[in-house]
């Protein structure tokens, strides 16, 4: 079964129409609201160079899996 998902706003523009793999080894600014700085924050503490190094950071993963445990008990 096809899936579609309209990730545009979740991405900065000129990312908009790349594929999800071109995505996960984008840099992490290619995420909206990210800016260069932040990226370059995220390298220096946790070495993050790309969306999917943001993804599957075990602390970043850790705290989703923490949130989405808490919100399902309310």
């Amino acid at each position: 079964m096809a899936v579609t998902a309209d990730l545009a706003k979740l991405l900065d523009k000129e990312y908009e129409n790349v594929s999800l793999a071109q995505l996960v080894k984008a840099p992490v600014h290619a995420l909206a609201g990210v800016s260069e700085g932040d990226a370059e924050l995220l390298k220096k503490a946790f070495n993050i160079k790309t969306v999917g190094d943001l993804g599957h950071n075990k602390f970043f993963r850790a705290a989703t899996a923490i949130v989405d445990l808490a919100d399902s008990g309310k």
